[in-house]
């Protein structure tokens, strides 16, 4: 087929049309004439393979990474950053009237980010071996099967040091990675987290069995080769699952948690707690977030899925009281420490699903001010949804990594009496198909 590609898809692929449906082709970017084989069919669309670019886009740039073409980690390396940005913002615009049948919805252009690369505070990487051959990496693009990445270019380099000792470990002990096919094996992914503002580093490995030999080595060998290694922990995943991290951690060397920083804020990071993977990208992010709660210091603000508290207490400072409610119990007991190290009394955490706990309070006569969301990536449960427009708050400030699931939760709102003010990407995750966005909505 010979395609006319006119935009980008939700995953970051070339969209054109053949025939009247629709052809998802990666690696084709908007404006490109390109040729492209068949690979799915089915009857309202087709998933494409990239053949030949017959006419290139000008925004069309070398990608740094070396394995970006086998890699499933980055999908935009091969589109310019500021065309990146441009294509970001009509995404979210794209959402919200497709799926949230939201018309004249105003979207501001996407907030940047000064290092587009080489960003990332935490790296989730599986680890795999074939044929001998050990491999640390990112899976290839729908599969499970890992690319062996030396220096992943969206990663902080302490994460890339991380992956280089652990590669050094495990072949120095015979230590063997983990099969999925077969179940055997011991290790499964690696994880690392850098406090951007501190310099302190967090190490876990996550396991197939509790007991793994030379564990005290692997800590000695990555506090002499990595300045700020303040925690090493090993997390024991024995679960056929895709769920990365299982319920049992347990510390091999120095602390449980590092700190970081974002705006003014110091936080307790452990291995299981959610913080946002782009440090300098969040306190823009967070501000925004603050800006359009617009509190005068009188609010009671309530934060649903709160993480760590990182924005319950942005909120806090401002306002008269804040509640943090989230369902991850090591999360809650993070936000806690997390207010008592800023000197905050005005915020408090409840351990609980949203969905629960929240229609519970309203029915129990709670009338916050301002409702802060910032749910995972399906959305809001639509009783969370029902227990916001029960208790009727002024401004409803919604932070969100999905548009589709944001757009299907704006419409439900919209619907029930409120009025969508502002929408503001942001780039949290750049090089990758993926955009933060906050909302500001508040009663019609």
């Amino acid at each position: 087929m010979e395609l006319v590609i006119t935009g980008l898809g939700s995953s970051g692929e070339g969209v054109g049309r053949f025939k009247d449906i629709a052809v998802f082709v990666p690696g084709a970017l908007p404006g490109e004439t390109v040729k492209a084989s068949a690979d799915f069919v089915k009857k309202n669309f087709v998933n494409g393979r990239l053949l030949e670019i017959v006419k290139a886009s000008p925004d069309r740039v070398v990608p740094v990474c070396p394995v970006y073409k086998e890699c499933g980690g980055c999908q935009l390396q091969h589109l310019s950053y500021d065309a990146e940005l441009k294509e970001k913002r009509k995404q979210v615009e794209a959402a919200l009237e497709r799926i949230g049948h939201l018309r004249d919805v105003k979207v501001m252009p996407t907030i940047g980010s000064a290092s587009p690369l080489y960003y990332r505070n935490k790296m989730q990487f599986p680890v795999a071996g074939k044929k001998g051959k050990l491999q640390i990496g990112c899976f290839a693009l729908n599969t499970h099967r890992v690319i062996d990445v030396a220096d992943c270019c969206i990663q902080k380099q302490k994460n890339n040091e991380i992956a280089a000792v652990v590669r050094q470990w495990m072949n120095q002990f015979r230590i063997a990675a983990y099969d999925e096919d077969n179940r055997t094996g011991i290790v499964r992914h690696v994880m690392g987290r850098v406090g951007v503002h501190t310099g302190e580093v967090m190490v876990c490995l996550v396991t197939a069995q509790d007991n793994v030999p030379h564990l005290k080595d692997l800590a000695k060998m990555l506090k002499a080769a990595i300045p700020g290694v303040k925690s090493v922990v090993q997390n024991v995943n024995k679960r056929s699952t895709n769920v990365i991290l299982g319920e049992k951690t347990k510390l091999i060397a120095g602390s449980p948690t590092i700190k970081d920083k974002i705006g003014p804020l110091k936080f307790n990071i452990s291995a299981q707690s959610f913080f946002q993977v782009n440090s300098e990208q969040a306190e823009k992010l967070y501000n925004t977030a603050l800006e359009f709660a617009d509190l005068k210091g009188k609010e009671t603000v309530v934060d649903l899925y709160c993480g760590t508290g990182t924005i319950t207490l942005f909120m806090a400072r401002k306002a008269r009281q804040a509640l943090g409610i989230e369902i991850v119990p090591s999360a809650i007991r993070d936000a806690k420490k997390n207010a008592v190290a800023n000197h905050i009394d005005n915020a408090d955490f409840l351990l609980g699903d949203a969905a629960v706990e929240m229609p519970k309070l309203a029915a129990e006569g709670l009338r916050p001010d301002v409702v802060i969301l910032d749910p995972p990536r399906a959305g809001c449960e639509e009783r969370v949804l029902a227990a916001i427009v029960t208790v009727k708050p002024a401004r409803v400030v919604y932070v969100s990594c999905n548009p589709a699931t944001l757009a299907r939760d704006l419409a439900y709102l919209h619907e029930h009496g409120f009025t969508i003010n502002k929408v503001q990407p942001c780039d949290m995750f750049s090089r990758t198909h993926h955009v933060e966005c906050v909302v500001q909505l508040s009663q019609a």
